[in-house]
């Protein structure tokens, strides 16, 4: 395989820049990152035993290379994959989603530490349970246990400042604020 880096470079280059694009702001960190990805999958290409998961392999080295970069400057995650998200949705859900994001945002923000980490990863940059605790270096029942509680303290602070209307099939189709103060959640 390592002779035909040349291919690989072809078939991967654009789509992993816009893949690393979506998540990283900044275009020359975005090109640092691109070449970190393909030295990972120059370097362990080898140890690929199934060549038929070639493509969900490397977009997991990517995924690894963009943690790797917010943790290795202690950086704030960008959250921009949210309201990217939120603009796919049908015209008519579109400004409650947005605005419900940009509530999710903050709330997101003032979650302790180690818990905001654990959401960010595992929902926004895909990393499974397991991986996040390989990444955090604790046990996988821990990892588990702070992406729950950060789950319930996100639900908590959204029911704690809105009153929710859902269609049939449980998607938020109205809210209306509550007259009350955003309270932090306790660690």
């Amino acid at each position: 395989m390592k002779a035909d880096m040349n291919e690989f470079w072809q078939e991967f280059s654009v789509p992993l820049k816009n893949f690393i694009r979506k998540r990283i702001a900044n275009e020359q960190d975005t090109e640092d990152i691109l070449q970190e990805v393909f030295s990972r999958v120059y370097n362990n290409i080898d140890s690929l035993r199934d060549d038929k998961k070639i493509y969900a392999w490397v977009y997991q080295i990517a995924r690894n290379a963009i943690v790797d970069y917010y943790r290795k400057e202690n950086r704030p995650v960008e959250f921009r994959e949210l309201t990217e998200d939120l603009a796919n949705e049908p015209e008519d859900d579109l400004s409650v989603r947005e605005e419900i994001g940009s509530c999710l945002k903050v709330m997101l923000e003032n979650l302790p530490e180690k818990y905001k980490q654990a959401i960010i990863l595992t929902e926004f940059h895909n990393l499974t349970q397991r991986e996040l605790s390989e990444q955090m270096g604790i046990s996988l029942s821990g990892a588990k246990s702070r992406v729950q509680r950060a789950r319930v303290m996100l639900k908590e602070m959204l029911l704690g400042c809105c009153h929710f209307k859902f269609d049939r099939l449980g998607n938020i189709i109205d809210y209306t604020r509550k007259d009350c103060n955003f309270v932090e959640p306790e660690a």
